[in-house]
Formats: C-alpha cells, sequence, structure tokens
C-alpha cells in the first residue's frame, strides 16, 4: 500500500504539508489558508467534499465540536470505514485491487482498463477544443495533484459517452453540480478564507444533522457491472464515486487506470438532482438548476435568490444564521458550465454583501429592490437594442425586423455585462437605505449612469452595425435620436412615478 492519507503528509497547504486528519486539524484551529496545488476549478469539489466528510465523520462519532487533535480526527475517519482495519479506503495505491482505494471502488474483476498518465488528463474538465486549459501536461505531479482530480472527476463529472455515467448530484448527465453559499468574509478583505468557509458549513451541517446507518462512502461498496444504488439506500450526505478508476505504481511514479461501467453508480434519474445537496438550488417542481451556457449574472443571481415570489428553493447553504446576520459576508456560486459532453468553462462569482445588509439579506425589501434594479438596466438595453437596430435598418421608419435586432446583440450584452459590474454595489446602497425619500436621489443617479453607458455602447457598436454608405449619415443620426428619446423617457417616467408618490 502506497501515499496513506490517513497517515502520510500528501496534502499541501500555504503553512505546509498534512495527513488528512492533520489538515481537518489545522482548519478547526484556522490555520490553512490555502492550497498551492489546487486549481480554480477544483475548488468547489474540493470544498463540498471536505465538508461532508468532516461532517460524516463527526457525526458517526458524536462529536459536536470540531477537534483541533489530528488523532481525534484519525479516529472519526477510520470510524467511517469499519470494514477496513487496516485503512485500505484511504491509500492512493493498493496492490490488491479487490480493495476500496481512495475514492476508488474494488475492480470486480472481467474489466478492461485504460492507462491514464497524468491527472489533469484524469480530471473532469472536458472542452471542445484543447485551447484554454491544455490537459495531459503535468508530467510531474505530487500525489495531492491526484487527490484534487479524483475528486473532481468523482463527485462532479457529467455523462462522458457510453458507459461513463455521471453523477446523482445533477439535473441530467449534461447539467452541472452547482455550489451556492455563503462565506465569512477575511477581516479587511474580499478573499475567501478556506479554514473559516470550512468550519462555518460543517458547523451547519452538523446543527442540522440526524445520524443517518444508510451508505454515505460509496467507494468502500462492491460494484457489481451493471448494478446501482438507489438514493434511498444511502445517506443525504453521500459522497459518490461516477467512474471506475484505479492508481498504480509506475516505476515509482503515480499513475491511472480507468474502466466503463454498464450503468451508472447511483440510479438517480428520477431525482433530477434533488438528492439533498445543501449548496444546490432546487426548483419548485423539484429539479437541481442547471447553469447551462450562462454564467452568474446578476439576472441569474437574482431569479435563483431575490424574489418576491420565488421558483426556486435557496440552498440551506446561502442562509445566514443569527449570528451571521451581524457580520460581512461573501456569497459564492461556482459551477461549470456544460453542454453535451463537454464545458464551456469553469464560472465562479463572488459577491461581497457588507454587514448592513445581512440582517436583511434575501427579505421582501431587498427583493423589491432588485426587481427594480433589473427593470431599470432591462429598459435601457432595450433602448440601446432599438438605437443600434434603427442603425441597422438603415433608418427607415419601418419597424426593424428581425435580423436588425440579431446585429445588434453583441453590443446589448456588453451593456449587460457593463451594468453587472456594479448591480449589487446599488442594490446593497438603496436596499440599506434608512428612509424612502434617499431612494429618488439613488435611483436617478444609477439611471444617468445606464444612460452614459448606453451611449458608450452605442458609439462602440456603430463601426461594426453594416449600413450602405449612402445611407450611414441619415442611419446614424436617426439611431441617435431614438437613443436620446428613449433614455429621455426613462428620466420622464421615473419623475413622473416620484410626482405621483409625493
Amino acid at each position: 500500500m502506497r501515499c496513506d492519507l490517513l497517515n502520510d503528509a500528501l496534502i499541501r497547504t500555504g503553512g505546509g504539508a498534512e495527513t488528512l486528519p492533520g489538515l481537518f486539524a489545522a482548519m478547526s484551529r484556522g490555520e490553512v489558508t490555502s492550497f498551492p496545488a489546487l486549481r480554480p476549478h477544483q475548488r468547489p469539489a474540493w470544498h463540498m467534499f471536505l465538508v461532508q466528510l468532516a461532517t460524516l465523520a463527526l457525526s458517526k462519532s458524536a462529536l459536536a465540536d470540531l477537534p483541533e487533535d489530528p488523532e481525534v480526527w484519525r479516529t472519526a475517519l477510520l470510524g467511517l470505514t469499519p470494514d477496513f482495519p487496516e485503512g485500505e479506503p484511504w491509500h492512493l495505491i493498493l496492490s490488491d485491487r479487490t480493495k476500496p482505494g481512495f475514492l476508488q471502488p474494488p475492480d470486480p474483476g472481467g474489466l478492461r482498463w485504460t492507462p491514464v498518465n497524468t491527472p489533469d488528463a484524469l480530471d473532469m474538465l472536458i472542452t471542445s477544443r484543447n485551447h484554454d486549459l491544455k490537459r495531459d501536461i503535468a508530467r510531474h505531479a505530487m500525489p495531492d495533484d491526484w487527490i484534487f482530480a479524483l475528486v473532481s472527476l468523482q463527485t462532479m463529472e457529467g455523462f462522458g459517452g457510453a458507459g461513463n455515467y455521471g453523477i446523482a448530484r445533477m439535473n441530467g448527465g449534461s447539467s452541472s453540480r452547482t455550489m451556492i453559499g455563503l462565506v465569512p468574509a477575511r477581516p479587511g478583505s474580499v478573499e475567501v478564507d478556506p479554514s473559516a468557509w470550512w468550519r462555518r458549513d460543517v458547523s451547519h451541517l452538523l446543527e442540522e444533522r440526524v445520524n443517518d446507518a444508510r451508505k454515505a462512502l460509496l467507494w468502500t461498496a462492491p460494484w457489481p457491472d451493471g448494478q446501482s444504488f438507489s438514493l434511498g439506500d444511502l445517506d443525504p450526505l453521500f459522497i459518490e464515486v461516477c467512474r471506475r478508476i484505479r492508481l498504480v505504481d509506475v516505476d515509482g511514479r503515480i499513475a491511472a487506470e480507468r474502466s466503463t461501467s454498464k450503468a451508472a453508480r447511483i440510479d438517480g434519474r428520477a431525482a433530477k438532482g434533488n438528492t439533498g445537496d445543501p449548496w444546490a438550488p432546487i426548483h419548485v417542481e423539484g429539479k437541481s438548476f442547471t447553469l447551462g451556457d450562462q454564467d452568474f449574472t446578476y439576472e441569474v443571481l437574482v431569479r435563483l435568490l431575490f424574489k418576491t415570489n420565488p421558483e426556486w428553493h435557496k440552498p440551506p447553504m446561502a442562509q445566514p444564521s443569527s449570528e451571521e446576520e451581524r457580520q460581512p459576508m461573501l456569497l459564492i456560486a461556482e459551477a461549470f458550465s456544460r453542454g453535451n459532453s463537454k464545458t464551456d468553462g469553469f464560472r465562479s462569482r463572488v459577491v461581497p454583501v457588507p454587514k448592513a445588509v445581512m440582517p436583511r439579506l434575501f427579505r421582501e425589501r431587498v427583493c423589491d429592490v432588485a426587481d427594480g434594479v433589473v427593470k431599470d438596466i432591462a429598459d435601457a438595453g432595450l433602448a440601446l437594442r432599438d438605437a443600434l437596430a434603427r442603425v441597422a435598418n438603415e433608418g427607415r421608419p419601418e419597424r426593424p425586423k428581425q435580423e436588425h435586432y440579431g446585429r445588434v446583440a453583441p453590443a446589448r450584452e456588453a451593456f449587460r455585462r457593463d451594468a453587472d459590474l456594479f448591480f449589487f454595489q446599488e442594490l446593497w446602497t438603496r436596499a440599506t437605505a434608512k428612509h424612502d425619500d434617499d431612494v429618488s436621489p439613488m435611483r436617478f443617479a444609477f439611471l444617468s449612469q445606464l444612460a452614459s453607458i448606453a451611449w458608450q455602447e452605442f458609439e462602440a457598436a456603430l463601426p461594426a452595425i453594416p449600413c450602405a454608405s449612402l445611407l450611414r449619415p441619415r442611419a446614424e443620426v436617426r439611431g441617435r435620436t431614438e437613443l436620446a428619446r428613449r433614455l429621455a423617457y426613462l428620466i420622464k417616467d421615473f419623475k413622473q412615478a416620484e410626482e405621483a408618490h409625493v
């Protein structure tokens, strides 16, 4: 046996390498500030894995507090695998393949295995082209490179073709596992503190935890080909493995082998990703959120978290405690933008939430303000769209056609990205206004800022709008007139609404 996570310091941190029990003890003490070998897209998988594993171990051992002694953690982790007193499920490499290794289900025999030379080739990241993030280049990998790749693959991967099934914690093989939650802000910064974040989530889960005797560590169970677990067989915090993987020793170097399966490890299709994942937004119809080809824009986050009549249930890890309502926090949202057997990239957004906002976060006032800010941006964006479409229509008096609107889509998207940069600042400012009379000048300033951005994007987009050269002067004059008229209406409507309110 090689590379024992319980006794070998394999996991590099900013303060030195740790065993898995030592890592948990150091995080309990708040000493882990970074994981140098962790790639950005692996962060959500690694965080959720550490939280789930720690919660399961403490619950099984009937421990309510986070131990700062590695030996306590070692005993608790061994308590999760009582059928393996030698600790085989915590080793990266085992000579006996019929026993489970770390995140590696037992080999049932009779399978065809394919070599994998590097951890980045094992990892879940799939792109249509090998451009953004090169693969199969980590030739001098350390053990934790393999650990992070295993966690990423086994707990986040989607469907990858025949025999390569994805995880149960997402709505279909071409979906993604979304992580949305609140994170304690590191004092004086907006950086994520991995120790504080881990302690916060473990403590929250332990408060609601009811000990469960069902299966939790799925890599420790036999995997006969063609057989699947049902969700009813599993602890709500189960840690799954979706692929057959074995790490091997090749001339003193770690390598991997992969094989296929005739069925998914968990038969969870009917659940549509609604598996009790504490970081997942769940639709009122009972399906988990799919990011698709979107990003975590202000529109997506408002739809998931800031609606008076919400269609989505907020994840438990996004709900603030009474203590957290008295301190600044970070709102984090991370997932893969996934399509058919590929990903379009890792999406991550961290939004600072001021201390003054926390007592009313997600409440009716904040949701009402969010709807108003979204509408203001949408109205200004429509003004920009129609003005540029008028140019694409060569300034003719008739209504522009669909093809003309299609040509201005890049400018409208650029406008939305610009507005996104200050959306939450505007939301927090208005939501924490002490008096209703203070909101009017805030909104007027915001509308003026949107108008300025609309003009900037209009002028930037003009050269790319196709138009006959003879008709371009007329078209541009009429486009500018259209934009000025529409933006003036926004201000006029605002003033009329304020006068009616008074």
